[in-house]
């Protein structure tokens, strides 16, 4: 009988007593590979090492958070680039962007690789095996739940729309077309039900568990509308014990944890110096490197935006915001510059250097002196402006910052210092957090107000900011947009924006400085009814498969 082979990667993932390390695997036969535990646990690791790459950047999760985050309002690009990491950011998506392309081959890597496992090991043998036999449920599920945002409509758009085709085994003559979207979370739905069910054993943030199959299936019935469950998926979660929610003073540097150091990480594509960033030229290529330029490593390019720092600025000591850094400009004395500035009707920043006298603040203006005046909103905070020819203009009263462009640097941290590396991240699938807005946002649409806002207030009083109450809310505001709002705050820089926004039917508002803006017909606002909220089916698939049909 012919010998059914697999090529596992170059560099696979095994595990020692101390840490994960990379290990060389030839071709191996299925038969041989799948002989003894050991070589289950090996082969399913591999699964795990297709997840992040060769050298912790061009790898499936490296291009899903561009893919992902990019698309939404929380960065600014500070000029243009030739990479096609342009085209995630700008909306002007082209058939043929590598990043694409390669999130789709690796994803069907992946894909593949589970498939062998679950057609091979037996389940109800051990413990062991059925825990590597859920883990590797679990993956499939989570590529193809993420393949199903990035190339297929929101649920409530049509369960009948195209997503992706489902490939369930490791025959490579089973080459299915486009499923539906139906098609596809019912898959994801059944693959995590299964995985839950087999994973009893925690081994860690690294690796899948009961509680990351719950996690994700709380996201999922989240984004299918099924509220209730959602809700029920998050409750398992949280009651689990199994995890906390870190101290504020903790928190502020969560981004330098290890994973398995997190105690509120369910699930993350673990990353280390040892094995993944294999010197300085390395850090140069990760997502945190165009985020920030850390100890003059990384372009530093790419910043936090002025949507949303507006947002995070209406509680100034909303601890969330450690994961932003200002690059403040000094003058010949070590000091800071005292500016103000606001961004134009033309989408520009514009800064002006203040002067203070006797208490008043006030800045110079082709010729004309301006005086800066304050208010105090709602909330307590002082809110400064001045009176233009247009009526009144707020501004931020602050010190000047290093500027790249005319774009102000607001560093990323959220993906950089991972114990104390500069550039290292291990990128997160799931934390607790995370499980408190699940809930919160299938309470407010079930109508249950009071225990929506009792869910995000466990995380705004984390994040050291008041707690809001129904009489909190502002005019022309429902409970349900300050918990997106809270959304948007906790998990920014993690890959969710995008896909919050379109399936909830809003518009991805962009009516702020950035490359975004540059060049003919820049979208300034993308509905969720734009064929551009997903990508294109990769141009190479469709030579090669010519039954696939493109999306619009």
């Amino acid at each position: 009988m012919k010998k059914l082979y697999i090529l596992l990667p170059l560099f696979a993932l095994i595990i020692t007593s101390c840490d994960l390390e990379r290990n060389p695997y030839d071709q191996v036969a299925v038969e041989d590979l799948l002989s003894d535990p050991g070589s289950i646990e090996a082969a399913t690791v591999g699964n795990y090492a297709l997840l992040k790459g060769d050298l912790g950047y061009s790898g499936w999760v490296d291009d899903l958070h561009r893919i992902s985050e990019y698309a939404g309002d929380n960065i600014s690009l500070s000029g243009g680039t030739t990479d096609d990491l342009f085209y995630l950011y700008n909306y002007q998506a082209i058939p043929t962007n590598y990043r694409t392309a390669r999130f789709w081959s690796n994803s069907y890597k992946v894909i593949v690789g589970t498939n062998v496992m679950i057609e091979r090991i037996e389940e109800g043998v051990t413990e062991e095996e059925d825990q590597l036999l859920g883990e590797n449920y679990y993956l499939r599920a989570l590529v193809y739940f993420q393949m199903g945002n990035v190339f297929g409509r929101p649920y409530n758009q049509g369960p009948s729309n195209l997503s992706v085709p489902l490939k369930l085994t490791s025959a490579t003559d089973d080459i299915p077309d486009r499923n539906t979207v139906e098609e596809v979370y019912e898959q994801v739905i059944s693959d995590l039900e299964k995985a839950e069910t087999l994973m009893n054993i925690n081994k860690g943030a690294s690796y899948a568990s009961k509680q990351a199959a719950q996690a994700l299936l709380s996201r999922v019935y989240l984004y299918k509308e099924d509220n209730n469950l959602a809700q029920e998926y998050a409750d398992k979660v949280i009651s689990s014990g199994e995890y906390t929610l870190l101290p504020t003073s903790e928190f502020k540097e969560m981004n330098t944890l290890r994973p398995d150091n997190n105690p509120e990480a369910i699930f993350a594509v673990t990353l280390s110096s040892e094995s993944d960033l294999l010197g300085e030229s390395d850090n140069w290529y990760t997502i945190g490197s165009l985020y920030a330029s850390i100890e003059g490593i990384g372009w530093g390019e790419m910043y936090a935006s002025s949507s949303y720092l507006n947002l995070i600025n209406k509680n100034p000591n909303d601890a969330r915001k450690a994961f932003i850094e200002p690059q403040y400009l000094e003058d010949d004395n070590g000091d800071g510059i005292p500016v103000v500035y606001w961004v134009n009707s033309q989408y520009s920043y514009e800064f002006r250097e203040t002067t203070d006298s006797n208490g008043t603040t006030t800045f110079v203006d082709n010729g004309s002196t301006y005086t800066i005046y304050s208010e105090t909103d709602s909330n307590g905070n002082e809110l400064y402006f001045f009176n233009s020819s247009n009526g009144k203009q707020y501004v931020n009263k602050d010190f000047d910052l290093e500027k790249r462009n005319g774009y102000p640097k607001f560093y990323i941290l959220k993906a950089s210092l991972q114990e104390d590396d500069v550039h290292m991240w291990s990128p997160t699938v799931s934390r607790l957090a995370e499980m408190y807005l699940n809930k919160a946002e299938a309470y407010a649409k079930q109508g249950a107000d009071d225990l929506a806002l009792e869910a995000i207030n466990v995380l705004r009083t984390r994040a050291g900011i008041p707690e809001m109450t129904l009489s909190d809310i502002p005019s022309g505001k429902t409970v349900l947009d300050i918990v997106l709002e809270e959304r948007r705050l906790e998990l920014a820089y993690e890959g969710h924006r995008r896909y919050d926004v379109y399936r909830n039917g809003d518009t991805m508002i962009r009516t702020y400085p950035g490359g975004h803006l540059n060049g003919t017909n820049p979208f300034y606002e993308i509905p969720s009814t734009s064929n551009r909220i997903i990508e294109f089916i990769p141009e190479q698939q469709i030579i090669l498969q010519p039954s696939l049909i493109q999306n619009p």
